[in-house]
């Protein structure tokens, strides 16, 4: 955005130096002609003016011979003096022509022109405007008048070049003008634009670090609105405050459901016990009824010990640290061995020494419990539930993959979302939380989590973290 409106700034001033710097050079080679003109014209006029006196006189042609060789000699302009052509000269002029040093060939068109436009008693006007790459010599033809009659023609050609080198300058010196005055305004334009764009800079920042503030519980940063146009000033007031707000309504969304399953826990226990106490009794008939009442129970307070958990990863502002991850999965993988025995199943440690990693505090045996209890769930008897972990690239990858059902393709992208599950697996105990527990602490680090399905049945989740 900032190489846009500076570019966009000096498109307009370099638009504004051309429409200046275009007209200022026309108008220098203008003059500088008219110049070249006039000095001719009066040079033209004055030998047309000797030549009037000496048709006047009735002398000879000798002496105005003289002093043309000697113009010709000190200026190097070429004269020469034509007569009437097919009138009667009268005296004077008896040649077609008379000129010291390179002559003037009346059959070039210009000076045919010229001549013409003299016998006629018409003297020449300025012509069009001499460019630096124009060659041509300026021609200037004055008409010799005896008693209102036209008796021959004086014409001069003078070379440009000192002319056009002139203009050659002019024109380079208002170039050189024109980009000095972009440059300069590329100079003030910068901090004009960096001031106009800072606020914005700083929204794009607090844009793309708002959300994982809020999601990993952390204080939002206010962007602060005292730098730039007024009207981004307040956008940026307006910014903060709105994140402010979301912020807390967030915070204290979280908190109630905190506080909420902390405070259900102990009228639940009070109500299992009840429940316990009962045993032996009831009447046989509703014993049935006893027992289900018992295990959704269970299944509350196992519902509402996620939900806490939840909460605690939503709202934890702990800093990540670094985590042995060996050492975490095999005190994760000793403490699972007993339920995996019970069930015959073989929990089994494949790849590579992952080394240390960046996590949350504990956070590497979280999501490990969530992931190991899920597998172990659903894998089958007599199966085996491998816990794979490579380094690679700067990250360390832990995946765990079992031997059950599995998904379908089109829900691995639900199962991480909250109190999802599989049609297939709802008369398996859980509430849908343990995946989102460990994408809520993954994602809290820079990390992504993954599910696929392995060839040989099953599921494979794998879950990556930044590894130091």
């Amino acid at each position: 955005m900032r190489t846009r409106l500076l570019g966009s700034f000096v498109t307009v001033v370099a638009i504004l130096v051309l429409g200046l710097g275009i007209p200022l050079a026309l108008t220098f080679a203008q003059n500088l002609q008219s110049v070249l003109f006039a000095d001719r014209s009066a040079d033209t006029s004055r030998y047309a003016s000797l030549s009037q006196r000496l048709l006047e006189q009735g002398g000879t042609d000798s002496g105005l011979l003289d002093q043309l060789r000697s113009y010709y000699e000190v200026y190097g302009i070429s004269i020469a003096v034509f007569d009437r052509g097919d009138q009667d000269p009268g005296g004077a002029f008896q040649t077609q022509e008379a000129s010291p040093g390179p002559g003037i060939d009346p059959s070039d068109a210009v000076v045919h022109r010229d001549l013409v436009n003299a016998r006629a008693g018409r003297g020449t006007q300025q012509g069009a405007l001499l460019m630096p790459w124009d060659g041509d010599p300026m021609v200037v033809a004055e008409p010799v008048l005896v008693n209102g009659e036209v008796r021959g023609v004086v014409v001069t050609s003078s070379p440009t070049e000192h002319t056009r080198t002139l203009i050659w300058l002019s024109w380079a010196a208002i170039l050189v003008g024109g980009v000095l005055a972009v440059g300069l305004a590329v100079l003030v334009a910068l901090p004009l634009v960096r001031w106009m764009l800072r606020p914005v800079l700083l929204l794009d920042n607090a844009t793309a670090a708002l959300l994982p503030a809020i999601v990993n519980g952390r204080k939002v940063d206010p962007v602060g609105g005292d730098i730039g146009p007024p009207e981004l000033r307040r956008l940026t007031r307006s910014f903060d405050q709105m994140a402010v707000s979301v912020s807390d309504v967030l915070a204290a969304q979280r908190a109630f459901v905190a506080d909420a399953s902390h405070q259900l826990r102990n009228p639940l226990t009070a109500l299992r016990i009840r429940l316990s106490n009962l045993e032996g009794h009831v009447d046989p008939d509703v014993q049935e009824q006893q027992s289900a009442a018992l295990e959704e129970a269970d299944r509350l307070n196992r519902i509402l010990d996620e939900l806490l958990s939840m909460a605690r990863a939503e709202s934890s502002s702990v800093d990540p640290i670094a985590v042995d991850v060996d050492q975490a999965v095999s005190a994760r993988l000793r403490a699972w061995q007993a339920v995996a025995t019970a069930k015959g199943v073989a929990l089994v440690l494949d790849g590579e020494p992952g080394g240390t990693a960046l996590a949350p505090p504990r956070g590497v045996e979280t999501v490990l419990d969530a992931l190991l209890d899920n597998a172990l769930k659903f894998t089958g008897d007599d199966t085996i539930v491998t816990v794979e972990v490579h380094r690679r690239d700067g990250r360390v990858r832990l995946a765990v993959r079992d031997h059950g059902p599995g998904l379908q393709e089109d829900e691995l992208e639900r199962a991480t979302d909250r109190f999802w599950r599989s049609a297939a697996h709802q008369n398996v105990r859980g509430s849908g939380l343990g995946l989102a527990i460990v994408r809520l602490l993954v994602e809290r680090v820079g990390g992504a989590i993954m599910l696929d399905l392995p060839e040989g049945g099953g599921l494979r989740v794998t879950f990556d973290l930044p590894a130091l």
